[in-house]
């Protein structure tokens, strides 16, 4: 046969195939509703097994892809069955409030709580995502939390992940333990630089200042200084200040350009991060759950049995429905032994199809899943 031919006898093959699985989930709605009568479970791993044996028997050199494509059925039936039988969930309620809460425009002004001091990275990634904000300045990212919590600010602005040391996870933690909900994120590219009073050369300076991911980011650069102590502190801006408030000659802090002009210092190396491909992404929560328009990022966090598959049924739910799945890190569970926490982002709105029951049946699954947001990255 030539392609013409073969092309044709596949079409004719796939209009039979789609005709067969309309017609298998039809009937997936009329065994949901048997079920229901019955109030019998939607699984039934028995049954299951009993086909992907059969299938197995038949299927010749072909068993492994006929496997997968059966279990793919297992899961779109169960989907659909989920669906139709479940009542709201918890995560379908938060959804639908914040949805109702939200407003088709983000909020250009608002009062928002920001860890650091001025000239901090995260007063310009307030400023990317509101841009008339008035920033209310604390010490510490639960400070953040506490400030939004008790109506102080109706916003806080936090780094949730770098694109070389990964995961900020005391804000990742926050989230987990506190009811927050991400409205906004942006990117900063981020640029170290050593920062020291003027007159300043390397070999002057004995103690380096800054905050902790700086300073992971830096570490290439730092290793190259042995004789030097580094000393880690609140953000990268408090290092700046300190630096130039300070009568000690023989120190220097790692931070940024504007810092350098804000406080007077001198740039001793701007070469000092590992790689110019430095990126920081920094979350805008509220207490309340709202969803704005534009929304296209969706983040949660959960864990799962574990248990051989578990992790791949979880991953499967999204990926039958074509979401793309931009990230996912697992974390230990502090006090459990090998067990983890994983934080995922997948590109998806609420508003498409489907997405909201996907997101019900990645509840039912799990053991713990924390919705964090519906929301636009700017």
């Amino acid at each position: 046969m030539d392609k013409i031919e073969i092309r044709k006898q596949i079409d004719e093959a796939d209009d039979g195939i789609l005709s067969l699985f309309l017609k298998r989930m039809e009937l997936a709605d009329k065994m949901a509703a048997a079920k229901k009568e019955l109030g019998l479970p939607i699984p039934d791993r028995e049954r299951e097994r009993e086909i992907l044996a059969k299938v197995s028997e038949k299927s010749g050199d072909m068993e492994p892809y006929a496997y997968y494509l059966f279990s793919a059925l297992f899961k779109l039936s169960k989907t659909r069955q989920n669906e139709l039988l479940s009542a709201p969930s918890k995560v379908r309620t938060q959804i639908e409030n914040a949805l109702s809460a939200g407003e088709a425009v983000f909020p250009r002004s608002g009062t928002v709580a920001c860890q650091g001091i001025e000239g901090s990275n995260s007063q310009t990634a307030c400023e990317n995502l509101i841009p008339r904000a008035n920033i209310v300045y604390v010490k510490t990212f639960e400070a953040v939390f506490d400030a939004v919590e008790s109506g102080l600010c109706k916003y806080g602005v936090l780094p949730i992940e770098n694109s070389s040391s990964g995961s900020v996870r005391t804000v990742y933690k926050l989230l987990q333990n506190r009811s927050f909900s991400i409205v906004r994120s942006t990117k900063l590219c981020i640029r170290h630089e050593l920062l020291a009073k003027s007159g300043t050369v390397l070999s002057d300076i004995k103690e380096i200042y800054s905050h902790e991911q700086a300073i992971n980011q830096c570490e290439k650069f730092l290793s190259s200084l042995p004789n030097v102590k580094i000393i880690p502190c609140g953000n990268t801006a408090l290092a700046a200040k300190m630096v130039s408030e300070s009568d000690n000659p023989h120190i220097a802090a790692l931070s940024s350009h504007t810092c350098a002009e804000l406080y007077g210092l001198s740039v001793v190396s701007d070469s000092v991060q590992d790689s110019d491909n430095n990126y920081t992404r920094f979350i805008c929560i509220t207490k309340e759950p709202k969803i704005y328009g534009g929304a296209n990022k969706i983040s949660a966090i959960f864990a799962c049995d574990n248990k051989p598959g578990a992790l791949y049924d979880i991953l499967s739910k999204p990926a039958l429905l074509g979401i793309n799945m931009n990230k996912l890190e697992s974390c230990p569970v502090t006090g459990r032994n090998f067990e983890f926490v994983f934080f995922m982002d997948l590109e998806a709105s609420v508003r498409e199809p489907h997405v909201i029951s996907m997101l019900e049946n990645l509840e039912r699954s799990c053991e713990t899943f924390i919705f964090l947001g519906n929301y636009e990255e700017v």
